[in-house]
């Protein structure tokens, strides 16, 4: 059995350019001694893996409503989810999945823990996002503060979570976006969520980095919407949030490469077990 371990890129952008990737396989390279990756494109190409051959997988953020696909991708998408799910339950060697911002939504409408509706304006920028205290207790967490701050980006949230079904499932809400004292009438969308010991998900982007937001800066379109949307004085402490290292070059450092350590020691320390 080969020691590489193999990770998974569920491209979930369908084709948008988008700096998500990028930052995705910048993180992956850090552990390139001992991690191998392959990209499939999931809503283009309704390319999947084979299951028997990747141990992580990293499912992407994507445009669009995540309640709507092609009657195609999707359904495979989520047949995919359930047969990663029962590979967990039937074998000693687990697969590690980690879903992000659009792959979340999908992931929570799938497993019935919540209702996904479309927000009333973007969320966009530099936000901070609070531990719930299961999120306290998680290693994914572990080196971030409470707060901690990360770049969100969505039209859609997931809220009203069906607690009943989170307590059968053995799911844990992990993180809340902040308080909106002057809207109180706004319930708090769920931004993280424990699936499983060995499924995770993030609403907001765990692998942006600074360049990547000042990226879409660049475009004079994108930066006169998010002038027009957050106004002169937020979009330049947006700026100032970019620079400080405890915010989202701190989160950029921590949850991906969390995971991927927790995912990385587990599967090393079963493939010797089961090869002793």
């Amino acid at each position: 059995m080969s020691n590489q371990i193999r990770i998974a890129i569920l491209d979930m952008y369908d084709g948008e350019p988008n700096q998500g990737m990028r930052c995705i396989i910048d993180i992956i390279n850090r552990f390139n001694q001992i991690v191998t990756f392959q990209i499939f494109d999931i809503r283009g190409k309704s390319e999947f893996p084979n299951i028997e051959k990747f141990d992580i997988y990293i499912s992407t953020g994507g445009p669009g409503n995540p309640l709507e696909g092609d009657g195609k991708w999707d359904t495979k998408y989520y047949n995919f989810i359930d047969e990663l799910s029962k590979w967990n339950e039937e074998n000693k060697i687990k697969k590690h999945v980690l879903f992000i911002c659009h792959s979340f939504q999908m992931a929570c409408n799938h497993f019935g823990l919540a209702k996904i509706t479309k927000r009333k304006s973007t969320s966009f920028g530099v936000m901070s996002m609070h531990k719930t205290e299961e999120g306290m207790n998680d290693a994914i967490f572990e080196g971030l503060q409470n707060p901690f701050f990360a770049i969100d980006s969505r039209d859609y949230q997931v809220v009203q979570p069906r607690l009943s079904i989170f307590k059968k499932k053995g799911a844990e809400i992990l993180s809340l976006e902040k308080i909106r004292n002057h809207r109180g009438d706004y319930e708090r969308a769920i931004m993280a969520v424990r699936f499983s010991d060995y499924f995770i998900g993030t609403q907001f982007h765990p692998e942006a980095d600074a360049l990547s937001f000042i990226s879409n800066l660049k475009n004079k379109e994108k930066r006169d919407k998010i002038i027009a949307m957050k106004g002169r004085t937020k979009f330049r402490n947006m700026l100032e949030d970019l620079l400080d290292e405890n915010k989202i070059f701190k989160t950029n450092e921590t949850i991906i490469p969390n995971f991927l350590r927790i995912a990385i020691n587990d599967l090393m320390k079963h493939k010797k077990i089961l090869t002793n």
